[in-house]
């Protein structure tokens, strides 16, 4: 097949949620069809709720300011697939994208005939295999692999890190993870493995005793954010600057804006302490890093910023990051989300921050109808758009004085960005 037509049989393959069939016997067997590339690799292992995918940027960043060859696997994608999978910072290539697809699904076809495997590997099976053998053969001299979700079921748990990461962990997918905090933990937890160490993020009370036992249960050695102390914080709209102090002293400057991105830089330094990399390039190495998509202002006139703040933690951190920067301006807001998503509660959180509410629905098939966030919200400025498109036409009159918010969903982001972002 060529790109278009990988994309779409990815696409065919179902959503990635709907279709999820946890265990790893398919993965495990499709990657021993595939030679075993995951076990030609060196990994550094993230999981988390929220903060996952911007501790793996700064991570990954450092590392190659520090000369290493990377690779960096991440989901979901804003506006390509071929985004998941990147080598030393750039997205792999069309042609590599697609050769990679077409030997996974090749070997998957076979297995099949041979009745070995039940199904068709899953779209996130089907490019974790993909990324595997991509990185196997670029080569990369370490990967930092993003968890898709939960952990311990997860196709990305095949491999033997060298070092886990466990970011801040709270309530997202309970369908599938369970409705409590202890249990989606232990579902976080289920990457740790024997002789490998850990970084952990600062947890909620619920979260922590879980983590540790886990741990304490293994025997490995374990870092903790909160062995570190920041200060000197500086806070700005498009980032922060602090020194954080523990084992040394560095001087922190991260580019990622809110003050949830403190942590998530913390936890990023102290994971790349253990990978061996030097303070300086620590610094050097987060200052550069990029995670579009979280709190980017994509346009200056109008002010115009995209989040994905589709979960309520995420909205937690964007009702923060608004109430701190933009509490004297005038908020409109464009709004859409999943239908699988806790769409009340986000509203509920994110809404009384903006003087007006459009609601959308992205371009994709999951996509919660615009009238249903108005059934379920309250806003007494509160309108639906059909598209994202369309919506950016109800603000074209937006004065020097607003700010234009476009959050929920990050395909509603990855709509985004095609739409504002100029390409180089």
């Amino acid at each position: 097949m060529d790109y278009p037509d990988s994309v779409q049989f990815l696409y065919a393959l179902g959503n990635e949620l709907k279709t999820a069939k946890f265990g790893l016997e398919r993965i495990r067997t499709v990657l021993e069809a595939l030679g075993n590339p995951q076990d030609r690799c060196h990994f550094a292992h993230v999981a988390g709720t929220n903060g996952k995918g911007s501790v793996c940027a700064m991570i990954e960043s450092a590392l190659r300011a520090a000369g290493r060859r990377t690779g960096l696997f991440i989901s979901p994608h804003l506006a390509e697939p071929t985004e998941r999978i990147s080598i030393a910072g750039r997205p792999v290539s069309v042609p590599l994208f697609t050769e990679a697809f077409n030997r996974v699904h090749t070997e998957v076809e076979k297995l099949l005939d041979a009745g070995r495997i039940d199904l068709h590997t899953t779209y996130f099976e089907t490019v974790t295999a993909m990324a595997f053998l991509i990185f196997a053969e670029a080569p990369t001299d370490l990967v930092v692999l993003e968890v898709g979700l939960g952990g311990r079921l997860d196709s990305t748990n095949v491999v033997h890190p060298g070092l886990c990461v466990i970011t801040q962990v709270d309530f997202d997918h309970e369908a599938f993870l369970g409705r409590s905090l202890e249990s989606i933990a232990g579902e976080k937890a289920g990457i740790l493995k024997p002789n490998v160490p850990a970084v952990f993020s600062r947890q909620r009370p619920e979260v922590q005793p879980v983590l540790d036992k886990r741990a304490a249960e293994l025997g490995i050695r374990v870092k903790r954010t909160s062995e570190w102390t920041v200060s000197d914080l500086d806070l700005h709209p498009r980032g922060s600057r602090f020194t954080l102090s523990g084992e040394t002293v560095l001087h922190v400057e991260c580019p990622l804006a809110g003050e949830h991105q403190v942590e998530n830089a913390v936890t990023a330094a102290v994971a790349l302490r253990q990978l061996g990399v030097a303070d300086r390039t620590i610094e050097d190495g987060i200052r550069r890093a990029q995670w579009p998509g979280r709190l980017e202002r994509v346009s200056q006139n109008p002010e115009i910023v995209i989040d994905g703040a589709h979960n309520p933690a995420g909205a937690r951190a964007l009702a923060a990051y608004l109430d701190r920067f933009y509490g004297d301006r005038r908020v409109r807001m464009i709004y859409g989300a999943m239908r699988d998503k806790a769409v009340e509660e986000v509203c509920g959180i994110l809404f009384p921050r903006a003087a007006e509410v459009i609601a959308t629905a992205p371009d994709q098939p999951r996509a919660l109808n615009p009238q249903a966030i108005v059934d379920l919200a309250s806003h007494p400025n509160l309108r639906t758009a059909p598209s994202l498109g369309a919506a950016l036409d109800l603000v074209r009159d937006a004065g020097p004085g607003d700010a234009i918010f476009i959050t929920g969903s990050l395909y509603l982001v990855g709509e985004a960005r095609t739409l504002l972002v100029k390409r180089p």
